[in-house]
């Protein structure tokens, strides 16, 4: 409630500032550039799979579905018995399976079927200026200078991934997809922009991931998704490897340990710090992609997603600011208010901002 937020703003504000340069802090980065490791490897293990036939809604099926399943251990007792919970908060589960699960990860897989992983990940990763783009244009208020900037900077990246004039031909199609999981993520962020701490963050992780899970299922037994598996063998990298490896591989180590070492990460460093670190992702994206699939974007695209990161960074640069100017009584525009809750969600798309301590501790 607010009235109980402002009766301790002391505490729950340190609980959120960067711990000092201790071991403890040393470990939470570890951990954070860890979880930023395995979520990028996602498009990788993926890709694999598609490339033996697997459609994309197979391969998020299964990513789902086995995530959900082991999820489902450390959720259970998280409730306390508190089942009540589930009902209380079914429309944000529901909204978090339907649109920051299933839908985010299948367009993102649609996607790498027809681009490379790392040109994929950075049309997603323009979700945050997508918001501002909206919010401007619905409210007509000018965002602050800096994040006009990291907005310009982020678009003129887009245009240089793109490549148009370029040797690399782009599949556009695939663009398209891409950029749906982007807005597929910026609305997931409007809708949950109203706090909402009553649900353990790891319930709803379980919880959204069944619903997600469920949502593909279903649409594959009414025939609106095409679903196809195979047994054939995957290609990583120099390794020949049976089909549930990479299956393995995008559960457990892209979904359930990239989660559970994000939330042990937000723990260390806060969101804020942890955010930032999580932009790491595109570089492990890329590195990832080229060791294991021998993909790597042409020189000009990789000067565009340096770009691209380059203006998300200075969006979340100001957004940082956000805090400061509610201090001096200053009242922050909106696009900084839905961008700083960004970092307090959990999306799970094939990639998430770090959640906040303040629905870490929530019981």
């Amino acid at each position: 409630m607010p009235a109980a937020n402002n009766s301790a703003p002391a505490t729950a504000k340190d609980a959120r500032l960067p711990r000092p340069a201790t071991g403890f802090l040393a470990s939470g980065l570890g951990v954070a550039l860890f979880s930023s490791a395995v979520f990028g490897i996602s498009g990788s293990f993926g890709k694999a799979l598609l490339e033996t036939g697997w459609t994309p809604g197979a391969a998020v099926t299964a990513r789902l579905t086995g995530a959900a399943l082991i999820l489902a251990i450390p959720a259970i007792p998280a409730l306390h018995g508190r089942w009540h919970q589930l009902k209380d908060n079914w429309i944000t589960i529901l909204l978090f399976g339907l649109i920051g699960v299933a839908a985010c990860q299948l367009f993102y897989f649609n996607a790498v079927e027809r681009l490379s992983v790392g040109v994929a990940l950075l049309l997603e990763y323009l979700a945050p200026v997508l918001i501002v783009l909206w919010l401007w244009a619905a409210s007509r208020r000018r965002p602050r200078p800096l994040t006009i900037a990291g907005t310009l900077l982020s678009l003129g990246g887009l245009v240089l991934v793109l490549d148009l004039t370029g040797a690399v031909k782009i599949d556009f199609i695939g663009v398209l997809w891409g950029l749906a999981a982007a807005v597929c993520l910026a609305i997931y962020f409007f809708i949950t922009a109203k706090e909402n701490d009553t649900l353990p963050p790891i319930v709803l992780a379980s919880s959204g991931l069944m619903v997600g899970a469920a949502v593909m299922w279903l649409a594959a037994a009414t025939g609106l998704l095409p679903m196809t598996f195979s047994t054939a063998d995957t290609k990583l990298g120099p390794w020949i490897t049976p089909w549930w490896v990479s299956v393995a591989g995008l559960v457990v180590l892209a979904t359930v340990l990239a989660y559970v070492s994000g939330v042990m990460a937000a723990r260390a460093l806060g969101s804020k710090v942890a955010s930032f670190v999580s932009l790491t992702e595109v570089l492990f994206a890329v590195i990832w992609a080229w060791l294991l699939l021998g993909e790597l974007p042409g020189p000009i695209q990789l000067l565009g997603g340096a770009l691209i990161v380059g203006g998300v960074i200075l969006v979340r640069l100001d957004e940082l600011r956000l805090g400061a100017l509610a201090a001096h009584g200053a009242e922050p525009s909106v696009a900084a208010q839905v961008l700083d809750h960004a970092n307090d969600v959990e999306p799970l798309c094939h990639t998430a901002p770090a959640p906040s301590l303040k629905s870490l501790a929530k019981k």
